[in-house]
């Protein structure tokens, strides 16, 4: 009961700080999702807010503390945690979207961009000379990997004919499934996925349009390259870190480690690494990297980057652009990417993963999960 409390104060501690440092984390010409002129970034406004935003959001994770707390001791099932998550999260999604309608409304009203000059910048060296992943960085993944599926194929001949069921972060002794393959050796596959699948993001995040600013295109050029060099550097040891929390999960399913505290703390301490190093990385470098210094030299070019917000939809989370060419774009919010719904590959790529997903609805397939 004590682990479960404690677990849920931590999940709500979790989305709460994630949610208040949006807007602190965010360029400042892009508050809450809205494209603003430089000159503007300190508006009124804006600022009101961003303090409105900021006790919206600790309010609200004080309460979902103190009644998800209150919950699990009535209750006293996980099924808290997933709940609280839910609820939590949808609210503080909401504060956001509301927050984003009320800076674009007063962008409308005081014609912020009245008056400047609007462009856009391109920079070729991006063809000519891109930024690489670190690629060495993904043997750790790859050791981690083939050490989980060797102890696997050792152990798979005296398990038990059930197995305790993986749920997110936790092995539930309680709820026990059949010993198949596809069960005994589901963390191997969710780490052959991670694996797979980090180097192919990376290819598409590095070949992505990049971030350039026209207000300062020599400088945000530079800042854009270092915060993907560190992006890159991120996911890789990211995957590794995954692997060995699946490593560790996978080593409880099978009887190898006994569940107990410390065996929780040691699992979840390799995200937990990850997780602070992001956020390390985030608050020295900042989104796109506009928290790095200019060099002498770097000067305004004295126009404004353009006004794209009626490209952007859902709290600047969704591009539309069908004169854009690109498919991949940063996204307004976080160190995310999204892809350009007005090109016809974003949609060949939704199809596919909306038929995986179909496919595994009706059992056709099994795709790798952890419950």
């Amino acid at each position: 009961m004590t682990m479960l409390v404690l677990a849920c104060l931590g999940q709500v501690a979790l989305l709460t700080v994630a949610a208040w440092a949006l807007p602190v984390l965010t360029r400042p010409t892009l508050p809450f999702g809205v494209r603003v002129p430089a000159a503007r970034m300190a508006d009124p406004a804006i600022t009101a807010q961003r303090r409105r935003y900021s006790r919206a959001v600790i309010t609200l994770g004080v309460l979902a503390a103190l009644a998800s707390a209150a919950a699990v001791v009535l209750r006293g099932t996980p099924d808290v945690l997933t709940a609280t998550a839910v609820l939590l999260g949808a609210a503080d999604i909401a504060l956001y979207a509301a927050a984003h309608h009320a800076v674009r409304a007063a962008k409308r009203r005081g014609n912020w961009y009245n008056g400047t000059r609007q462009a856009v910048t391109a920079d070729t060296t991006w063809r000519t000379d891109p930024v690489r992943p670190p690629w060495p960085l993904l043997i750790p993944s790859l050791v981690v990997l083939a050490g989980t599926a060797a102890i696997g194929l050792w152990r798979y001949g005296g398990l038990p004919r059930t197995l305790p069921t993986l749920r997110g972060l936790s092995v539930d002794g309680a709820d026990r499934v059949a010993t198949t393959p596809a069960t005994a050796f589901a963390p191997v596959l969710t780490q052959t996925a991670i694996t797979l699948l980090v180097p192919l993001l990376l290819a598409a995040i590095v070949r992505a349009r990049p971030e350039t600013d026209a207000e300062r295109p020599a400088s945000s050029a530079r800042h854009y390259r270092v915060y993907l060099r560190g992006i890159t550097t991120l996911l890789l040891t990211g995957a590794a870190c995954a692997n060995l929390t699946l490593l560790l999960l996978a080593l409880q399913q099978w009887d190898v480690l006994t569940p107990a505290p410390l065996t929780t703390v040691a699992t979840w301490a390799p995200l937990a690494v990850a997780a602070t190093a992001c956020l390390v990385f985030g608050v020295r470098v900042g989104e796109a990297g506009h928290r790095l210094p200019s060099l002498p030299g770097e000067s305004d070019s004295g126009y404004v980057q353009r006004d794209d917000d009626r490209y952007w939809h859902l709290a600047g989370t969704m591009y539309a652009n069908r004169h854009d060419p690109a498919i991949l774009i940063h996204q307004r919010i976080g160190s995310r990417w999204t892809l350009n719904l007005g090109n016809p590959v974003a949609w060949t790529v939704l199809a596919v993963v909306a038929a995986l997903a179909l496919l595994q609805l009706l059992g056709a397939i099994d795709l790798p999960s952890t419950g």
